[in-house]
C-alpha cells in the first residue's frame, strides 16, 4: 500500500517526527511543536512541568477541533497515548480521551495506552471499554481496518454531504510483535546473515531506487550496540525469527492500510481524498535491546538475561511461539539500527535521523499528479496541520471554544505538491527527547546524542548527567543526507551560535 500511493502521488525522504510516539502525535495533531503542547515525553512520565505535563493545552486546539467546525466528521483509531495516565480510569475525567471536548474527535476506536497485546487488546469505543473477542482468528489491525471501513460507510449513509477527516493509527509495528506465523513464515531464511548485512544490502537498495543520493555514505554501527557477528550461534535462530515476525507484522498491517483505501475507492472518493502515509514508529524501536519475549521488561530496564528469555520460550512451544499470544517479543536493537538505515541510531534519539525521519507518501489523485522523485524538502510532522489548512483556506482560529490560541508552529508543505525541486521553505526546526537534541537551520543541523542509549538496560552515565557538558556534531545536509560528516572542528563559530540558538527555541517552546 505504501507503493502503491507513492507510486499514484508524491514522496518524502526528509520528513521528520520528535523521536518517541506521544510527542509525535500532539506535534502531528496540533500544528505546534510537542513541548510547546505539553508533550515532551510519553504520556505516563508526565510530571508538573512547563512542556511536560501530558496535556494537550486548549489554546492549541487539534486539527479534528478545528475540522469538525467548519462542518467535517472526524474519527480515530488505534492507537492514542495522549492521555495522562491518570485519567484513563472508567473514572475519567473523559475531556482529553479523543472523543472528548478536549481533543474533539467525534468518534474513537482503539486503545489509550503505548501498546496493547493485537490478540486481546484492551480497547474502548469513544468513553466505552471493549471486550476483546477471545477468538483464534482476531488481529487487532485487521479490526482497525474493518471499524475504519464501517465508519466511512455510516458517513457515506448518513452525512454524504460532509467531508470527513480520518486519523488512522495502528498499534503495529510498535511492540510488542504479534502476527499469524503464515505472515511471518513468508520471510523464512531472509535475515539469517544478520542485521549488519541487511543494512548494506538495504543501503544498495535504496541508491538503485533513487531514494537516496548517489554520495550518500552508510553511517557505522554505534560501538556500544553488537555486531551479528557477536551474537552466539545458539542464539541467532532466536533472533532471525524476531526480524521475520516483525516484517510479516509490517506487511500485514500494510495490507490493512489497503483495505480503507480500497473503501475509498469503492464509495468513488478516492480522486478527491488526501491521504497522508507515514511511515514507522518514528525511528525503528531499539527497545527490545537484545532481543526479548516480554518487551516491558527492556523497556523498564528490568535486568533480563537472552538465557531466561529462550529458557522461559522452550516451555511455552520454542520458536513457533514467537508472534503470539503467550509472549510480547520483541527484536534485537541490530534490527532496529539496520531498519534506519543509511542513519545513525535508532527511536528515542532526537539527535540523529535514525531516530526521527520517515518516509511519508501523499497521494491525492484529482489534484497532485505521479511523480516518483523523492521531495527532499526538510519538514516535520508540525507541518502536516498547516498544509491542510492551507489547501483548504482556513486561516487558523484565533479563538476555539473560548480559549486564544497559541500559534502554529509548522509550515505548510504543499508548495512541494507540484514541485519536487522547490526550495524548501521550513528554515528551522527544533528537537529534543530524553536529553537528546539538535536544531535544523538553514541546511545545517546542531545535535548532541544525550545520556540516554535506548539499547542498553543501562546507560552509562544517566545518573550523573550535566548536559552542559554534552559534546555538540554539526553537519552540513546539503552535502551530507545521513549525518555520516561532522564538521563540528571545522565550523565551531557556527556550532556555537546554533548552540546558542537552540537554548532560545528551547526557552519559548
Amino acid at each position: 500500500t505504501l507503493s502503491r500511493l507513492a507510486n499514484e502521488g508524491i514522496s518524502y525522504n526528509a520528513f521528520h517526527t520528535t523521536a518517541i510516539c506521544s510527542p509525535t502525535r500532539a506535534a502531528l495533531l496540533t500544528g505546534r511543536n510537542h513541548q510547546r503542547v505539553g508533550s515532551g515525553t510519553i504520556a505516563e512520565r508526565a510530571v508538573d512541568w512547563d512542556g511536560y505535563t501530558g496535556v494537550i493545552p486548549r489554546t492549541s486546539a487539534t486539527l479534528a477541533k478545528v475540522l469538525g467546525e467548519y462542518g467535517y466528521k472526524t474519527a480515530a483509531f488505534g492507537k492514542w497515548h495522549n492521555t495522562p495516565a491518570t485519567q484513563t480510569t472508567a473514572m475519567g475525567p473523559f475531556t482529553l480521551w479523543p472523543s472528548g471536548e478536549g481533543i474533539g474527535f467525534d468518534y474513537f476506536y482503539g486503545f489509550l495506552a503505548g501498546e496493547t497485546s493485537q490478540w486481546e487488546p484492551r480497547l474502548v469505543e469513544n468513553f466505552n471499554p471493549v471486550e476483546p473477542p477471545h477468538d483464534a482468528t482476531y488481529h487487532l489491525s485487521e479490526d482497525l481496518a474493518e471499524k475504519a471501513v464501517t465508519w466511512l460507510r455510516k458517513h457515506r449513509a448518513f452525512a454524504p454531504d460532509k467531508p470527513f477527516f480520518m486519523y488512522w493509527a495502528p498499534g503495529a509495528a510498535h511492540g510488542p510483535h504479534h502476527v499469524f506465523s503464515e505472515w511471518a513464515d513468508k520471510y523464512k531464511g531472509q535475515f539469517d546473515d544478520g542485521w549488519d548485512a541487511l543494512r548494506e544490502r538495504t543501503f544498495e537498495r535504496q541508491k538503485a531506487l533513487g531514494w537516496i543520493p548517489p554520495d550518500t555514505q552508510l553511517t557505522p554501527r554505534a560501538e556500544s550496540m553488537p555486531g551479528w557477528d557477536s551474537i552466539p550461534e545458539s542464539q541467532r535462530a532466536f533472533q532471525t525469527r524476531l526480524m521475520e515476525v516483525f516484517a510479516g507484522f509490517v506487511e500485514h498491517v500494510d495490507v490493512q492500510v489497503g483495505k480503507v483505501i480500497d473503501e475509498l475507492d469503492r464509495l468513488g472518493v478516492r480522486d478527491n481524498t488526501l491521504v497522508f502515509y507515514i511511515f514507522g514508529d518514528n525511528g525503528s524501536s531499539a527497545e527490545g535491546q537484545n532481543g526479548t519475549i516480554s518487551e516491558l521488561l527492556a523497556q523498564n530496564n528490568i535486568p533480563n538475561t537472552l538465557d531466561q528469555h529462550l529458557a522461559a520460550l522452550d516451555q511455552l512451544g520454542g520458536l513457533d511461539a514467537l508472534g503470539g499470544p503467550k509472549v510480547d517479543n520483541m527484536y534485537h536493537a541490530g534490527w532496529a539500527w539496520a531498519g534506519g538505515t543509511p542513519f545513525q541510531h535508532t527511536k528515542l534519539i532526537a539527535s540523529h535521523f535514525g531516530g526521527t525521519r520517515n518516509p511519508m507518501a501523499v497521494s491525492w489523485p484529482a489534484s497532485i499528479a505521479a511523480d516518483k522523485t523523492p521531495r527532499s524538502q526538510f519538514h516535520h510532522v508540525n507541518d502536516i496541520v498547516p498544509t491542510i489548512y492551507d489547501i483548504l483556506e482556513i486561516t487558523p482560529p484565533e479563538v476555539v471554544d473560548g480559549f486564544a490560541q497559541d500559534p502554529i508552529d509548522g509550515v505548510s508543505l504543499a508548495y512541494t505538491f507540484s514541485d519536487a525541486d522547490a526550495p524548501g521553505r521550513k528554515t528551522e526546526q527544533y528537537f529534543d527527547n530524553n536529553g537528546s537534541r539538535g536544531l535544523y537551520k538553514d541546511g545545517w543541523f546542531a545535535s548532541t546524542f544525550g545520556p540516554l542509549t535506548p539499547w542498553l538496560t543501562v546507560s552509562p552515565g544517566l545518573a550523573t548527567w550535566d548536559s552542559s557538558e554534552d559534546v555538540w556534531e554539526l553537519y552540513d545536509l546539503s552535502k551530507d543526507f545521513s549525518q555520516a560528516e561532522n564538521l563540528a572542528d571545522q565550523e565551531p563559530a557556527r556550532l556555537a551560535a546554533m548552540k546558542a540558538e537552540f537554548l532560545e527555541v528551547a526557552e519559548a517552546n
